[in-house]
């Protein structure tokens, strides 16, 4: 990481994801109705089928969750459906507000707590205690200053049997290169493009990416990394996916499942990180 987005104000941040909170376009049904959230979810982990796998949801049954970024709550709500006592924070108010809609639907307001919170001062939010899981998917890249927010999860929210499963984007994948491609090979200003392409809505004001050796180096000294996976390109025609179709682009229509698979476990856009205080 050469490039640093700690001048950004977080509430640039914070009206951005307002605007647009993640997947709120992933279902053409009105927004709060139990066929909206259902499609939401039936289309995220169709396209992204490793989530859950990497969440392990049914492992959290009878356990103490805090979830750093929960968004419109598609993972908070498996988590909470797994049997697990949810503690689930946001920057986006409006994210909250669907989030807490989503919980009322399915009948399990009791099992989450929502807060409107910014990561990097999480403590000044939410009580301080140790967690069974700290879950933290495709957020912490977003925010001014990662470290603050790792910093925060080691000083008041993990203890000696807590998992911390993170997520965060690979510098080195398949759509960063076509992010380059696209910007005419401007690798001097990689950083910057990576952010403006990152997400569905152009111009993030924030988005950091990592190697495996940079994301060892925000966790520091505090955690240790027991497993660092890559995975998910995504591989369809943005303007048929948009219109809730799935054809693949040309150049992986033809390739076997097994290869595709190979390319994302190297390749992909998704870094994937179980640690545990060293």
């Amino acid at each position: 990481m050469s490039f640093n987005f700690a001048h950004v104000p977080i509430q640039e941040v914070k009206r951005y994801w307002n605007d647009r909170p993640c997947n709120i376009r992933h279902s053409t049904a009105e927004i709060g109705t139990e066929e909206y959230f259902n499609e939401v979810e039936t289309k995220k982990y169709f396209v992204e089928p490793h989530i859950p796998v990497f969440a392990e949801f049914e492992r959290w049954r009878g356990k103490d969750v805090l979830e750093i970024g929960c968004g419109i709550g598609t993972d908070t709500i498996n988590f909470a459906r797994a049997g697990a006592n949810v503690t689930a924070v946001d920057l986006s108010a409006e994210s909250i507000s669907i989030a807490r809609r989503r919980a009322e639907v399915f009948g399990l307001a009791d099992k989450i707590s929502f807060y409107e919170a910014d990561a990097e001062r999480l403590a000044d939010f939410i009580p301080a205690k140790p967690y069974d899981l700290v879950y933290s998917f495709g957020v912490i890249h977003h925010s001014p200053n990662p470290n603050l927010v790792i910093d925060q999860i080691r000083r008041f929210f993990v203890g000696e049997e807590t998992i911390v499963k993170l997520m965060v984007y690979n510098r080195y994948s398949w759509k960063v290169f076509r992010m380059l491609i696209s910007e005419k090979l401007k690798v001097w200003r990689l950083d910057e493009i990576v952010a403006r392409h990152s997400e569905a809505q152009t111009g993030c004001p924030v988005t950091y990416s990592y190697s495996r050796k940079s994301v060892s180096e925000l966790l520091g000294l505090g955690f240790v990394i027991d497993k660092a996976r890559i995975d998910h390109i995504f591989p369809y025609q943005i303007p048929r996916y948009v219109k809730q179709e799935y054809r693949f682009e040309w150049y992986f229509r033809f390739l076997p499942r097994s290869v595709f698979r190979f390319l994302e476990q190297r390749f992909g856009w998704h870094l994937c990180i179980d640690a545990r205080i060293g």
